[in-house]
């Protein structure tokens, strides 16, 4: 019961969770246990917060058409960069009414800069509207929970929603037992109620936080470059176990959730838990667009170099099957 309890609470959205701890917060036993001290919201040792503006509000991602969204190397990115996240906020995803040469000459770009990156935006928003059919499912929703800035190299989490991390909640069990004991019978109940609530809440908490700080230390490679072949296989089961939570409650946890990459553009958190297939799949497609005369076992030596992957000539004709790559002599 208390895991399906959790799994509940992890797959809600960091809006509705947010709702809920307010209710919480604002409970009658929550407020007197708060006021005897026997419960207190202690701050996290290292807690950042940052604006939260377009992210997290209906971001929509479908199979394909936006590689963009994800990849951090492209020259947009380069661009935004350039720019920086303020002014690209402020003058590509809020002020419609400008054109593209106001738009560059506040920004420092030329006009035709100007324009890709408003047909970005726009496509952005174009797909969000059309890309399935209105009879169709609807496509995943993501919420927001932190952006990934670097600091001399580090990545570092600044959270959106600072209702939820604002502090970590602790109970003193001295204090509640004087409290519980000067009680009326018929309030205790209330309390201990308050109390698993509490309980499941700081849970959910904990875990998605430690789970985030897992997961930019494992890929700071990847966050640092914006590379897609720097990231390093993780599984969702190899977490779950590091984290001491059922596998059911971290895929609840992170199927919805959303981060915003250092280079600015928002992605799924599942994007820093790649399969070994899907990381090999990336480095040999980056070997192969870089020496496209390489045979099989020209890419099978030059993976193994790189990334100490020894994978056998099969698998990588078969790789490169996967990704549509055609054989030496055709590329």
């Amino acid at each position: 019961m208390g895991a399906l309890k959790l799994a509940q609470l992890a797959g809600l959205s960091e809006e509705e969770f947010e709702k809920q701890l307010a209710a919480l917060e604002n409970n009658r036993f929550f407020q007197i246990l708060k006021t005897s001290g026997a419960l207190r919201v202690s701050e996290y040792p290292a807690a950042r917060y940052a604006a939260l503006h377009n992210a997290g509000r209906g971001m929509k991602l479908s199979a394909g058409g936006l590689p963009e969204l994800e990849d951090g190397n492209g020259d947009l990115v380069g661009l935004i960069q350039g720019i920086g996240q303020e002014n690209f906020e402020s003058y590509f995803l809020r002020d419609g009414a400008m054109s593209d040469a106001d738009r560059a000459r506040e920004c420092g770009i030329s006009p035709a800069d100007a324009a890709r990156l408003r047909d970005f935006v726009n496509r952005v928003y174009m797909q969000a509207e059309f890309e399935a059919p209105a009879e169709g499912p609807e496509s995943a929703v993501f919420s927001a929970v932190a952006g990934i800035d670097l600091e001399d190299g580090i990545p570092v989490l600044a959270f959106f929603h600072r209702e939820i991390w604002k502090g970590s909640y602790k109970v003193d069990n001295d204090k509640l037992t004087e409290v519980m004991r000067d009680m009326p019978l018929s309030e205790r109940d209330g309390v201990e109620k308050v109390l698993k609530r509490v309980e499941f809440a700081e849970k959910r908490k904990t875990t998605l936080y430690r789970a985030l700080e897992i997961l930019i230390s494992v890929q700071a490679d990847y966050l640092r470059t914006g590379e897609p072949g720097r990231r390093r296989p993780l599984s969702q089961k190899t977490l779950a176990k590091n984290l001491e939570v059922h596998p059911s409650v971290l895929n609840r946890l992170v199927s919805n959730k959303s981060i915003r990459m250092p280079w600015g553009m928002e992605a799924p958190m599942v994007t820093l838990l790649p399969t070994s297939k899907r990381v090999n799949l990336e480095r040999l497609f980056s070997i192969a667009e870089q020496h496209p005369a390489f045979s099989d076992e020209k890419l099978r030596s030059e993976l193994r170099t790189r990334h100490g992957v020894d994978l056998s000539r099969r698998s990588i004709a078969q790789y490169r099957k996967d990704m549509a790559i055609a054989c030496s002599g055709a590329r």
